[in-house]
């Protein structure tokens, strides 16, 4: 049998316990076996106020998780106060907890004592405000595991990577780069080998302008910046098209002919990967030694304490991690 999953407690104050709970609840003779690194008290005493049927069981060992699993949520507690956690108001003082449950997680994956994690979502503000040097996970597990993270967003029928990610608009045109485009695309072409099966992966390359830039009368990136990049990708070997419009790109006929889709900035690649499918989105840290997903959306503090939050992008999380280890462990045999 496969390790298990972890999953990692995210912010307290959001709905992260919540859906993992429901998640829980959900499973199938198909979900995979995973465990929560969280804190016991904090998942009963959510799963009692919102009359979730999820029993939480304490374990001491990844390995324990499986023989919990059909009849309880596996926890491995964290073994902290985490009595100053409401949900809906989130406090820095929860930060610690929240980082030693990516810690943690990050930890087993190393040691394959997890077959891979998913993280629910953070507050990030929360976490600069005690002190966290990062911009998000993303950046964070690329400095644990010393490697360029790239982040991809996934739904059946489409995934995108932004090649810019948390930038304003304006600071975009300047932050793109040649570098930054190939980068992405070797990381792309080689995770959608070795983690989706895909022998010979296609990637589209957005424009950045309008109209790819009108021959230039809309701007010069896609002449100066983009192709440059894509002719380099596919020097490489790797099969690239582009630039193309990115009015162009999302419909159903067009996206038959790529695996993937290389954005230039964040809302070019979230909005037709929403619009597809807004509470099914997955987030897959691409170039890391290990596994990592996360839903694709934030923690919600806004319904946090109402008990209405909808668990699918969390188990289509579970779900991804789980095929991408598997064909990792596959392809090592």
């Amino acid at each position: 049998m496969p390790a298990p999953l972890a999953v990692t407690m995210g912010e307290p104050a959001g709905i992260g316990g919540e859906i993992l709970l429901k998640a829980w609840a959900r499973r199938t003779d198909r979900t995979p076996v995973f465990f929560a690194i969280d804190s016991a008290a904090r998942l009963e005493a959510i799963a009692t106020r919102f009359g979730i049927p999820c029993p939480v069981t304490v374990i001491k060992h990844a390995k324990d998780a499986a023989a919990v699993f059909n009849r309880a949520l596996p926890v491995l507690d964290l073994g902290v106060d985490l009595s100053a956690a409401t949900l809906g108001t989130p406090t820095p003082s929860t930060a610690a907890a929240v980082i030693a449950a990516i810690d943690r997680a990050v930890a087993l994956a190393k040691a394959g004592d997890a077959r891979g994690f998913v993280t629910n979502p953070i507050q990030k503000a929360v976490l600069q405000s005690a002190g966290f040097a990062y911009p998000g996970h993303t950046e964070y597990l690329g400095h644990l595991a010393d490697s360029m993270p790239v982040m991809m967003l996934a739904v059946p029928g489409l995934r995108v990577i932004p090649v810019t990610v948390h930038l304003r608009l304006a600071a975009v045109a300047t932050a793109l780069t040649t570098k930054a485009i190939v980068q992405h695309g070797r990381i792309a072409a080689a995770a959608l080998r070795r983690d989706f099966g895909i022998a010979k992966p296609r990637i589209a390359v957005a424009a950045l302008n309008p109209h790819g830039g009108e021959a230039g009368t809309m701007g010069d990136e896609e002449h100066t910046i983009i192709m440059p990049a894509i002719d380099e990708l596919r020097a490489e070997g790797i099969a690239v098209s582009g630039p193309a419009p990115a009015d162009t790109l999302f419909h159903a006929d067009a996206r038959a002919h790529f695996d993937l889709a290389l954005c230039m900035y964040h809302d070019q690649a979230l909005i037709p990967l929403k619009t597809i499918d807004f509470a099914g989105g997955v987030n897959v840290t691409l170039g890391l030694p290990f596994v990592r997903t996360s839903p694709d959306h934030g923690t919600a503090l806004d319904i946090a304490a109402k008990g209405v939050a909808d668990p699918s992008s969390l188990i289509a999380a579970i779900a991804m991690a789980a095929e991408m280890s598997a064909r990792r462990t596959s392809a090592a045999h």
